[in-house]
């Protein structure tokens, strides 16, 4: 595997609000456990596994300890993962999560989560522009049908689209669980 030692996992968004019944997901359990595949490494290399939360307590909703805030019981997590609040699409936004990468030394990014078209989306997109080298594990963020288009081909086509990108400075890749294992 060629995770190097300045990087960072960053799990977006999967939080119990945004998995519900009238919200369902493409491949939720599949995706889950990539996500912890993928972890289990990243601790074990003794690397950040940083999982981001959104905070919707200006819409009133995903309010912080509140059950759609909570994290999905099917992910691990450990004492030693970072959690990191987040108040728009955009993590970066308004939150501690630059400065804590700057802390870390972090200059890439594994980016998974949920949703592919939203808050996945506007995290490659400001990773990219704060250059730092992004992978994004083609196979390990989720969304859900939308009225044009179903979720798996939102999936391939968002997949497409950044392994398409002209990045500033840093570089993007696309690539599934098992070419990072």
């Amino acid at each position: 595997m060629d995770i190097h030692s300045n990087a960072a996992l960053l799990i977006i968004d999967m939080q119990k609000g945004s998995f519900t019944s009238k919200t369902p997901r493409y491949d939720t359990e599949g995706t889950v456990m990539r996500i912890n595949k993928l972890a289990q490494i990243f601790r074990k290399r003794g690397l950040p596994v940083i999982f981001i939360q959104h905070d919707g307590t200006r819409e009133n909703e995903f309010l912080p300890s509140s059950k759609a805030w909570e994290l999905l019981d099917g992910l691990i997590k450990t004492s030693d993962d970072i959690y990191i609040d987040k108040y728009a699409n955009d993590p970066f936004y308004k939150s501690n999560l630059g400065s804590m990468l700057k802390e870390l030394d972090v200059e890439e990014l594994y980016i998974t989560g949920c949703a592919t078209d939203f808050c996945v989306e506007s995290t490659i997109q400001s990773a990219l522009a704060k250059d730092y080298n992004t992978v994004v594990v083609a196979d390990a963020h989720t969304t859900g049908n939308r009225p044009h288009m179903k979720a798996d081909k939102v999936i391939e086509h968002y997949n497409w689209v950044w392994q398409n990108m002209i990045p500033t400075k840093g570089k993007v890749e696309v690539k599934e669980l098992k070419e990072l294992i």
